[in-house]
């Protein structure tokens, strides 16, 4: 028969209690479910097989367990044919209702056992869900966080933008309103104009 499904065999890497916090384990967490992830992508290769293997295997133990029961039946009813007191026969119908009951209690052992099968199979399931919804938890938090980050980056961007568009504005303008240098240069030799001309000394005429 086939081995143990190798997800069976690496469930239990995540059977212990796995962190809530989703940033100091989060590497742990990641794992985990790519473990998972791993091991139930090969074993759906053979789910099918491993299957009616199992299958196979109930039904020739429970043939097997209804053989030998039969062989009692039968030994029990040719010694019944070789006794003849009646304390015999009172002993001998005990086992026979003791061999129905236990015919019985043999089916719903197997019952119990496949039931309890499918509820060991359901917790190891169920651990592995968890991981699953935990690390889908973790990478909603990341979005979230990484999106937060992103649109605080987008409005820093936006606000340095307009601040050296201001920044330029100031640039165009402040040219303008500057005097040019050469009539700043003029001034200074000539002084201010006060439109008045005044007049000039008498030394400074000429002689008539």
């Amino acid at each position: 028969g086939l081995s143990v499904p190798w997800g069976q065999q690496h469930t239990a890497l995540v059977a212990s209690p796995l962190p809530q916090c989703p940033t100091s384990h989060l590497p742990t967490l990641q794992a985990a479910f790519a473990h998972l992830a791993l091991a139930f992508r090969c074993d759906v290769f053979t789910l099918q097989q491993r299957v009616q293997v199992e299958k196979r295997a109930r039904d020739a133990a429970e043939e097997n367990i209804q053989e030998e029961l039969g062989q009692c039946r039968a030994a029990l009813e040719r010694l019944g044919r070789s006794c003849a007191s009646a304390g015999c026969k009172e002993t001998l119908e005990q086992l026979q209702h003791n061999l129905a009951v236990l015919s019985a209690a043999v089916e719903r052992a197997t019952t119990a056992a496949e039931k309890l099968g499918a509820v060991h199979q359901e917790a190891r399931m169920s651990r592995a869900a968890e991981v699953m919804v935990q690390h889908v938890e973790n990478l909603k938090r990341q979005h979230l966080r990484e999106r937060a980050e992103l649109e605080e980056m987008k409005r820093l961007i936006q606000q340095n933008s307009r601040n050296r568009q201001l920044a330029e504005t100031q640039d165009d303008v402040e040219p303008r309103l500057r005097p040019h240098p050469l009539k700043r240069t003029f001034q200074q030799v000539t002084g201010p104009s006060s439109g008045v001309l005044e007049p000039l000394p008498p030394h400074a005429l000429p002689p008539s």
